[in-house]
């Protein structure tokens, strides 16, 4: 059985991975963003850029004194919040002041009108929401807003309420006869029925109505597949599709974001119909804090990593609330808002603070307004990990015009050195380091950079090499993805500085074995038990060629390899709490699960042929946002974050492939977590 799901915080307002060139993740390639212009005289892109601002949940949520509950929420504090937008924060490009869950609930009743379309509370908005978004524009900020997917339960009125616009139209029309509930809490919403014409006309009424208010960005919480549900009665995919279409038709560029934990086995979906989406759960910790590390802020470095290729302009991942603006509310300590802030930096996320802005100090305000992590975000540019095999990690995102940012993460619990290896980014010679925290150039070095950081402490680099060749710049992130007996397959990351690249070579030692104009590859006619080292060269146009990748090291399986291990095999070792449990879309109807804090499978005599690096691919199922995997083969344990579904689904296995370096003869991997959760296991392959 499948540990619980790390929980979605639930409202009370009703309301991995790749370890870049070790563990591949296949890459997404990014669709055009939907609302892209067409021609020059076309509308701008909107969320050409991570949108910047402050958002009303994290000071909901909260328990510390003063704050939290639906009545936090009130004109009065939005617009106090607005103002301190608007005199602190604005000139650094912080204009979105979002109103969240709330904002239309009287003592846990959804407010609605004659027609079924949210109102507000006027006992917390007296003036109601078009005066908030008047006012809000007079300012030179934008109004956004908040709903919950579907309709609102207290809204059906026994399906007898009238849809404005949509003559013999009811709320009975527009959901399903057995009255289903939607959105990841089950007790806020019933599913829309897109069957029924009347339905796509209820979703227009509403996105006119806000569009007469003057909101500028909409978040629709709860969406599945994601949010903890993946049933069919939780698929809201044709809500959005909804949504994307209405609020385009009511000709005001209003930026849409679904949130919580999407799936990203719709990413195509939500990329084509919205400027955003949530990787995971709530940020808040629902404490006497806003955050803590632990409980959704550390997590964050793994989950993100599956989605990386998906941002792009039009459609960013967005991260959740940035809480770093105040140590006396925020939970973390000063090293952790700095990494806090880095990481959301270089991902391009969503940069909202939540805040009291009133209330920021010194340091969070120096945080939150230093303009060359700020620049770093609005580059649009997301990092990637160079690996997450341990808590010491680079991260790495190649500029266009030859500069690197780097940033250097110890997220382990004690000082530690962190070293950014310039093999790993391309960099063949010096380069000039400038921390862009501190505003300090720290000089020229080569071959690598190194800074002693605490527990969870970060630091974020341009590193602009010395020297620029005239042809294609170094392939990065080269991993190895499958092997047979006698063929290697690998991937890496496209090139995006030098000369434009038209092709790759790839070289078994140094025989050139294949060529390609993509992003992988497959060499073929290799020699069985035999170890091989690949690397990967670009060439252009005009015959100019990088200089060779790192090279990684795969040794191929035994004729007739590779061969499958089941984990719930009777020759393996259980440890702790570790069960075997049915499983049926699992190979041999079984796994593994309760892994982690304790629990373990030890996978026994799995047999190679000599001394060297497999291409281990492991089966999983994880319906979380994700969870880390401890692999130990001998004395060697190295860390594996796996992507999850964010849908519950614990049935349905995943796969992911890992290198491991093992001995000639019958060997022992065991999977598991000494200090959380992890993910189950079906099989590994290798």
């Amino acid at each position: 059985m499948a540990r619980p799901a790390r929980p979605a915080r639930l409202r009370t307002l009703t309301c991995v991975t790749a370890l870049a060139a070790a563990f591949a993740v296949p890459a997404v390639a990014s669709a055009a963003p939907a609302n892209a212009a067409a021609d020059s005289t076309a509308a701008p892109l909107l969320a050409a850029k991570p949108y910047m601002g402050w958002s009303s949940w994290s000071l909901e949520s909260t328990n510390f004194p003063g704050y939290g509950g639906e009545n936090w929420l009130t004109e009065s504090h939005v617009l106090q919040q607005a103002d301190q937008v608007a005199s602190k924060l604005k000139s650094h490009g912080y204009e979105y002041v979002n109103v969240d869950a709330g904002w239309n609930v009287d003592n846990g009743k959804n407010v609605g009108d004659a027609y079924a379309r949210p109102t507000a509370d006027l006992k917390k908005f007296p003036h109601g929401m078009k005066y908030v978004g008047d006012q809000l524009h007079s300012k030179g900020l934008k109004f956004g807003l908040y709903l919950a997917v579907g309709l609102y339960q207290d809204y059906y009125n026994n399906g007898n309420t009238p849809i404005y616009g949509a003559p013999g139209c009811t709320t009975k029309d527009i959901v399903y006869p057995d009255l289903r509930k939607t959105s990841g809490w089950d007790n806020v919403s019933y599913q829309l029925d897109f069957a029924s014409p009347c339905t796509t006309k209820y979703i227009q009424s509403v996105a006119d109505e806000l569009a007469g208010w003057g909101v500028d960005f909409l978040k629709i919480d709860g969406v599945g597949p994601g949010s903890n549900q993946g049933d069919a009665a939780h698929d809201n995919v044709p809500d959005i599709q909804a949504w994307h279409t209405a609020l385009q038709k009511t000709g005001r560029p209003i930026q849409l974001t679904l949130s919580w934990s999407l799936s990203h086995s719709q990413v195509a979906t939500w990329k084509a119909n919205s400027n955003g989406w949530r990787v995971d759960t709530d940020v808040e910790c629902y404490c006497d804090t806003l955050v803590t590390w632990n409980n959704s802020v550390k997590g964050r470095f793994n989950d993100v990593v599956p989605w990386i290729d998906d941002a792009a302009p039009g459609h960013w991942n967005n991260l959740d609330s940035l809480d770093v603006g105040n140590g006396a509310m925020d939970g973390v300590n000063d090293v952790e808002r700095q990494t806090y802030e880095t990481l959301w930096a270089i991902e391009s996320a969503p940069l909202y603070t939540g805040d009291d802005l009133t209330k920021l100090d010194s340091y969070g305000l120096k945080l939150l307004t230093n303009d060359e992590v700020i620049a770093v975000d609005q580059a649009g540019n997301p990092a990637r990990p160079v690996s997450q095999a341990t808590p010491q990690q680079t991260w790495y995102a190649r500029n266009a015009d030859g500069t690197y940012t780097v940033a250097l993460f110890n997220l382990g619990s004690g000082y530690s050195d962190v070293t950014a290896d310039f093999s790993d980014l391309g960099i063949t010679g010096k380069a000039a380091v400038r921390d862009l925290w501190s505003h300090n150039s720290l000089g020229t070095v080569g071959g690598s950079f190194t800074a002693n950081l605490p527990p969870h402490g970060s630091r974020l680099l341009k590193l602009t090499p010395a020297t620029h060749g005239t042809g294609p710049g170094v392939v990065l992130g080269v991993h190895g993805t499958a092997s047979t007996a006698n063929s290697v397959s690998l991937a890496w990351q496209p090139v995006n500085t030098g000369s434009a690249t038209t092709g790759y070579d790839i070289y078994a030692g140094a025989t050139k074995a294949a060529t390609g104009t993509g992003t992988s590859a497959t060499v073929t006619g290799l020699n069985a038990a035999t170890g091989y080292s690949f690397t990967v060269v670009a060439h252009d146009a005009k015959g100019r060629t990088s200089a060779p990748s790192k090279a990684v090291s795969v040794t191929t399986p035994a004729a007739g390899g590779p061969v499958s291990y089941e984990a719930e095999a009777p020759g393996n070792t259980l440890g702790g709490n570790a069960g075997i449990s049915d499983c049926g879309e699992c190979s041999g109807g079984k796994k593994v699960g309760n892994l982690g804090s304790g629990g373990s499978v030890a996978i026994n005599n799995v047999t190679v042929p000599k001394d060297g690096t497999y291409l281990m691919k492991l089966d999983y199922t994880d319906g979380s946002s994700g969870r880390t995997m401890v692999v130990t083969t001998g004395a060697t344990s190295f860390q594996v974050p796996l992507p999850g579904s964010n849908d519950n689904n614990w049935g349905t296995p995943h796969s992911i492939t890992v290198p491991v370096t093992l001995k000639a003869g019958a060997n022992s991997i065991t999977f598991g977590n000494p200090s959380d959760y992890a993910s189950d296991v079906d099989r590994i392959t290798l």
